[in-house]
């Protein structure tokens, strides 16, 4: 198959999961096509260099007007302990900051628990520290010793570095002495490369912003050589168009950015999803809903809030804080390569270990042998083997039924279905606890929302969850197992600054806090010209956090853009924000936390048209449905009619996930997405 041969008329978006690489091709017209493949986890960009093949075709890759990417690589780096050889530069006492942490236990309960703060990634050999000393007002108190920087830089190179963090005290308010320090390594050490903490988080609290720095620094040569790869495949490819990287806050960088600044990509792929999703849901006339978009390894929940994904300004990497503006997903270890077993008490789990893509399911037959959700969804009929991602794996059912039998069925003394169904009950409890905490625990009220189920499994355990948690309305994506990758095609072009203040408002004039959000504005604008943005056309965000003086949380406050008195809106608007969130306010001076601008460049695209293939329904098959068996009837998505309502119980297929729709639900097509709604209790 190939794309037509008009130049830049193409947008490609693919991003990496832990089973499959989801590609997208999307013309001018708004006509597209999906395509999974399965990920290579020893070498990701070569399933995004096999996707990119097959897009293309015989066609030439002039075509392609955006190439847009998400990808786990630096959260996989991180967890997985293959991120560079750092080491710490930092202020002469403070070495041991990145040790003692906040002095928790990320789990109170466990008798045995590893490392609680990042010590791995720099431990106290490569942590030196420098004489220098900037105080609370951001004034120099003891200059920097720039000799010992260069000692130190020595040192850290002999023990073999790739990467090098410096974070000093107080870097934040005046970051003269960290790009000083910088200076001097980077001409002692050529090649070496370096994050400074001034940049990567410019804020308050030294554990956080030193955590961020040392990630950043570490992701710096990994990121370097894995986009340089992709880049390599986009020049053998013919692609003119430059390589585009979704960041955590939901936007997208170009190659020089996202190199610069690695940290930013930690979320990539689940940010990616929640914008694909926020599409969707608008386009469904909602406004708000939460998403769940369920992979091969993870489950990503992200809530939708005013047509837009949720943000928070504090994202983690396992138990470690990264303080950078991230989506607000939750991702739990559930998803189709989740394995199933026995715990010491006899009881039933389901992860959060996981059959990944390599062995894989036993289904697979790649050489694993443990059962998975996925091998569930065979026995109980849910799943196609010969369709599976459009016939891309074919799925093997009597592996995957001595899996269920041998290390379930028969420990547990039940039948072989019954397993598989207990499987399936216990992953759907797992999720549907997860949207739980995204919504219920913060005081949201799930029944009022939507459920937009994503990924290739997400439409296998949809019901289920909504039904655990009373929600009456699951709106599927036209092509949910690709929605990441979709996603890419929806997302703006995006760059950010922030600068930490930490000191009451009354001692920052309006003049101050002016030139300030120009400085900010001004280095947005520069990033923006390096991506190619003629000045004046992105659109401009201001946002201060806030809090009174002695609070240690603070809120954000949206700043008008041009205001003569910003000062006074950031005031006003912390308070109504204080009692907007906590009922009630008080006369006290206001703090200024940080300034953060945000300049952002819509995505032109057109209404998105996906092409099915031929649309043929399948015959009903026997499938096993809240531990009934039944003849079940089975539809191909395409051949679904606008405006068609078919009642469960149904199976849709489509190329690439499968929809289980069970008694007391009814399905109604509609152009670009379906509407299941619960009709029984």
């Amino acid at each position: 198959m190939s794309v037509p041969m008009s130049p830049g008329t193409l947008d490609i978006g693919i991003d990496i999961g832990g089973t499959f690489t989801d590609a997208v091709c999307r013309g001018a017209d708004g006509s597209a096509r999906l395509l999974k493949v399965p990920s290579t986890p020893d070498d990701p960009s070569r399933a995004v260099a096999e996707a990119l093949r097959r897009l293309l075709g015989d066609a030439g890759g002039g075509a392609v007007r955006r190439f847009l990417h998400g990808t786990t690589v630096a959260t996989n780096a991180i967890l997985e302990g293959t991120a560079a050889r750092v080491g710490l530069i930092t202020t002469a006492g403070f070495a041991d900051v990145l040790e003692i942490g906040r002095m928790t236990r990320a789990s109170n309960y466990d008798l045995i628990f590893g490392p609680q703060t990042p010590v791995d990634v720099a431990p106290s050999a490569r942590r030196l520290e420098v004489r220098e000393r900037i105080d609370a007002e951001g004034l120099v108190v003891e200059p920097l010793d720039e000799a010992g920087v260069a000692v130190a830089a020595r040192q850290l190179a002999g023990d073999g570095v790739q990467a090098i963090a410096i974070c000093f005290l107080f870097a934040f308010l005046n970051p003269a002495h960290e790009r000083r320090a910088r200076e001097i390594v980077e001409a002692t050490c050529p090649g070496i490369a370096v994050s400074l903490s001034s940049e990567v988080d410019p804020g308050i609290r030294e554990y956080e912003r030193c955590c961020a720095t040392v990630f950043d620094a570490a992701l710096k040569p990994v990121m370097d050589r894995y986009l340089g790869r992709i880049e390599g495949i986009l020049a053998e490819s013919g692609v003119p168009a430059a390589l585009r990287i979704m960041h955590s806050r939901g936007g997208l960088l170009g190659a020089g950015a996202a190199r610069g600044r690695p940290i930013r990509l930690t979320l990539s792929g689940p940010s990616a999803a929640a914008i694909g999703a926020a599409s969707v849901l608008r386009d469904a006339g909602f406004g708000q809903g939460v998403s769940i978009d369920v992979g091969g390894t993870s489950a990503d929940v992200a809530l939708i809030e005013n047509g837009t994904p949720a943000l928070r300004n504090n994202g983690r990497i396992g138990r470690f804080p990264v303080r950078v503006p991230t989506a607000d997903v939750l991702a739990i270890a559930a998803g189709g390569g989740s394995i199933a077993w026995i715990d010491a008490t006899g009881g039933l789990r389901v992860g959060p270990r996981s059959a990944g893509a390599d062995p894989g399911p036993a289904c697979y037959r790649r050489g694993g042998t443990r059962p998975t959700v996925l091998d569930a969804s065979v026995v109980l009929g849910l799943v196609d083997p010969a369709r599976f991602a459009n016939g891309e794996l074919r799925l093997d059912a009597d592996a995957a039924a001595e899996a269920i039998a041998r290390d379930i069925a028969g420990p547990l003394g039940m039948g072989l279905e019954a397993a598989a169904s207990a499987i399936h009950r216990v992953i759907n409890a797992t999720m549907a606890e997860a949207v739980r905490q995204m919504t219920v625990a913060r005081g949201i009220d799930p029944r009022d929302f939507p459920l937009l189920p994503a990924g290739g499994g997400g439409g296998l355990h949809a019901a289920w969850i909504a039904e655990e948690l009373g929600m009456t309305k699951v709106v599927v994506p036209a092509a949910p197992g690709v929605l990441a990758a979709a996603g890419l095609l929806e997302a703006p072009l995006e760059h950010d600054a922030a600068h930490g203040f930490y000191r009451p408002l009354e001692r920052l004039t309006e003049d101050d806090l002016r030139a300030a959000i120009d400085a900010l504005a001004a280095r947005c604008a520069a990033a923006m010209a390096g991506d190619g943005v003629a000045s004046g056309s992105a659109v401009t965000e201001i946002a201060a956090a806030a809090s009174f003086m002695g609070q240690g949380h603070s809120l954000d406050v949206q700043v008008p853009p041009g205001s003569a008195r910003p000062g006074e809106a950031i005031r006003t608007g912390f308070i109504e924000a204080h009692r907007r969130a906590y009922g009630h306010t008080r006369d006290a001076p206001v703090r200024l936390v940080s300034l953060r601008v945000v300049q952002r460049l819509p995505a032109e695209t057109a209404a998105t048209r996906w092409r099915g293939d031929d649309g043929r329904d399948m015959r009903a098959r026997r499938a096993i449905l809240d531990g009934v068996a039944a003849e079940v009837a089975v539809r191909h998505r395409a051949s679904m009619a606008e405006g068609e309502v078919v009642t469960g119980p149904v199976i849709v297929e489509q190329a690439d996930s499968t929809l289980v729709v069970p008694a007391g639900w009814r399905l109604v097509a509609h152009a670009r997405h379906l509407m299941m709604e619960r009709i029984a209790a």
